[in-house]
């Protein structure tokens, strides 16, 4: 078991518009072949109990593990931020081929969130074998498990298919890293299609996630020439921090909560504590700090209903990027492997 000292805890556990959002019962988004159609109703004969079924299994998954909220919502946010939301980053290494999520950004992705959505699958198969696809199972996982915490619910829409390809090469530069400026995590969401406001409120997500010693550990030891401690954090919490996550030799299996006052609620907390130099990854108190995003941060502190809105404006749009359909790829027996 990992050592546990203030927000840290073992492993085991990881938009003002007024939204006038309606999404059609069926909706559109082009992928690079064709133009896809997903819709609320996509099972409706064929597995109509579909929700109910991954709901069960959520709620059971989450009293054996509280954290696997946040690490079913990283992994979604992995997924499809490369190749799209396809489900590839679920797929298993070869001994010949490397696949997605053995790339080394994926390696710290937290095994409850792997098992959320394997144990979906398992029971899905037992009542509609061959008709839900592993990439619609973690849309619609991540969403209850999202509402179980605390956080909002929204209508998930449905028909994507899974991918035929997960390679590790094809990670880099398609995901956000720690040491990446605002300009640059603009740029990189622009390139998925999302735009700023949508950028913030989805790191809002990290109101229920958690991050290894070896992402914040620049930040608490000789930061700069000037700095030991990097001058945007509240200094008693970087010491807080210090004891669990040791300058030599940091417990690789130790985690902090990015949000240290509700951690495993999800609420709009997370930004209220970037105001206050409580962010714990430097790309989270950025946000606060640069121009660009600083207005938004403020407007989700200050009103949590806002927030709610917002971020799930952003999930369905993020659950739309790179969508499959038709021969662009399968519905998976096992989300782990392709078929055949």
């Amino acid at each position: 078991m990992a050592k546990t000292t203030c927000s840290i805890m073992p492993l085991s556990f990881f938009f003002l518009f007024i939204l006038s959002f309606k999404v059609a019962a069926s909706s559109t988004s082009t992928s690079s072949k064709e133009e896809i159609s997903l819709s609320y109703d996509f099972y409706k004969t064929s597995c109509p109990n579909v929700e109910r079924i991954i709901h069960n299994v959520a709620s059971q998954k989450l009293l054996e593990a509280p954290t696997t909220a946040a690490g079913a919502l990283r992994l979604f946010f992995h997924d499809c931020f490369v190749e799209g939301c396809d489900a590839s980053v679920l797929i298993a290494s070869t001994k010949n081929k490397k696949a997605e999520r053995d790339a080394e950004i994926n390696l710290s992705l937290p095994g409850d969130g792997f098992d959320m959505f394997f144990r979906a699958k398992r029971a899905l198969e037992l009542q509609c074998p061959g008709v839900v696809s592993c990439a619609d199972v973690m849309a619609i996982a991540t969403r209850d498990l999202v509402s179980l915490v605390g956080g909002p619910r929204w209508a998930v829409e449905k028909g994507r298919k899974d991918g035929l390809v997960s390679r590790a090469s094809r990670v880099a530069g398609n995901l956000p890293e720690v040491n990446q400026t605002i300009s640059q995590l603009i740029s990189l969401f622009k390139s998925k299609g999302l735009n700023v406001l949508e950028m913030v409120s989805l790191s809002g997500g990290h109101t229920i996630g958690f991050s290894h010693c070896k992402e914040f550990m620049s930040r608490i030891y000789a930061f700069n020439k000037t700095y030991g401690i990097d001058p945007t954090m509240d200094q008693n919490y970087a010491k807080s921090l210090q004891s669990p996550c040791p300058k030599s030799n940091p417990d690789p299996t130790v985690v902090a909560f990015n949000d240290v006052t509700t951690p495993i609620v999800f609420d709009n907390v997370y930004y209220q504590n970037l105001q206050k130099g409580l962010g714990l990854l430097a790309t989270d108190q950025k946000l606060f700090i640069d121009p660009m995003t600083r207005s938004y941060v403020n407007l989700m502190a200050k009103d949590q209903q806002v927030f709610f809105n917002y971020f799930v404006a952003s999930m369905i749009k993020l659950g739309r990027i790179g969508v499959k359909t038709g021969s662009d790829g399968e519905v998976r027996r096992d989300c782990g492997f392709f078929n055949g």
